[in-house]
């Protein structure tokens, strides 16, 4: 398949710019794959497309407050840095993206304020710059002055400042380990009612870690898509998680990713007799049509945006036909979509 086969017309207003009023009031598509039905629901009901032993696979991944904002030293242009990663915590040399990219260039020295400062010393092969910090302090002096600047990082098309309200709800309530610079999206929808609902249900809540980068929220930009190429994030599964989700597969219970990554994580690490194994290191999987899956026979996922690997990934998963299907009928339905919209739980 190509790239130009995952375009589709997404009408702007349909972007959701804020969270519904409470977490588990989204809209949720319910898609059977089995007789290509399509439903409607409200999110606090997916309990009730699950039962006892099935197994909820969630990425416990904690959004680090990564956009900061800064002065050109000589200048005073203002600039938005975007902390991907940290490469050389001693160094203290990060991956980031700078906007407008136009205006930084390798040996321009950036003024955050509160003593922190940064100078970009290399360009990236993916468009962004190695900047390195200084400040007076260590390491962990450094990530905290960090953490007080650093805003929510926002996906792009939200065209506004982030608000206290986003520093809650762009970050699902099970989060843990800190890494990420975008959220798993898909789990936002999870209250603490319907997780205990789900845990007296007898269902088993497994958590894997996979720390989101920004390249799966790249749109795809060449044709074929066999050739384009992921950029590799964190990725963590305990052996205590692969114990439930085997046990799961042995009894042939459903099992559900939560969202795209913890799907990304899975299909990672899997054994050649088709069974979750422990991981601990860097993953770039690019999963699109036509693919077979190994663990999981459901996924929650938001809508997502056109030429995405996301959406790629979705449609793996669901049938090209169908999950077209599907979108059709969400922009007529006015269903949400992108990181605060509406999702679909995909049987």
């Amino acid at each position: 398949m190509r790239t130009s086969d995952f375009d589709f017309c997404l009408p702007l207003d349909l972007l959701a710019n804020k969270p519904t009023e409470e977490r588990d009031e989204s809209r949720l598509m319910i898609i059977d794959r089995k007789n290509n039905g399509i439903k409607h629901e409200i999110f606090k009901d997916l309990h009730q497309y699950f039962e006892e032993g099935d197994t909820i696979i969630f990425n416990n991944t904690k959004v680090f407050p990564a956009r900061l904002f800064g002065n050109k030293e000589k200048t005073e242009a203002k600039i938005e840095v975007f902390l991907l990663r940290e490469l050389d915590p001693i160094d203290r040399t990060w991956d980031v993206l700078v906007d407008p990219a136009r205006k930084v260039r390798v040996g321009n020295k950036l003024n955050f304020g509160h003593g922190l400062t940064g100078e970009v010393i290399d360009n990236t092969t993916s468009r962004g710059r190695i900047l390195q910090l200084h400040f007076n302090g260590t390491h962990k002096e450094l990530i905290k002055k960090i953490k007080e600047l650093g805003k929510t990082p926002l996906p792009k098309y939200i065209k506004r400042l982030p608000d206290k309200n986003d520093e809650e709800r762009y970050q699902t309530i099970y989060a843990k380990e800190e890494g990420s610079v975008a959220a798993p999206t898909a789990g936002l929808h999870f209250s603490k009612h319907l997780l205990k609902k789900l845990e007296i249900k007898g269902i088993n809540l497994v958590e894997i870690t996979l720390h989101l980068g920004l390249g799966s929220f790249f749109p795809v930009e060449v044709e074929d898509i066999s050739k384009h190429k992921m950029d590799s994030e964190k990725c963590f599964i305990k052996k205590e998680s692969c114990d439930i989700v085997n046990k799961s597969i042995q009894q042939k219970k459903r099992i559900c990713t939560v969202g795209t990554s913890s799907m990304r994580s899975i299909e990672s690490s899997v054994s050649s007799n088709k069974y979750l194994n422990p991981f601990s290191g860097w993953t770039n999987k690019f999963i699109f049509p036509p693919y077979n899956f190994s663990i999981a026979n459901s996924m929650i996922t938001n809508f997502h945006m056109p030429k995405s690997t996301l959406l790629m990934m979705t449609a793996a998963f669901t049938g090209y036909d169908l999950l077209m299907k599907a979108y059709k009928i969400a922009t007529k339905e006015k269903y949400r979509f992108y990181s605060y919209g509406d999702s679909m739980l995909i049987l």
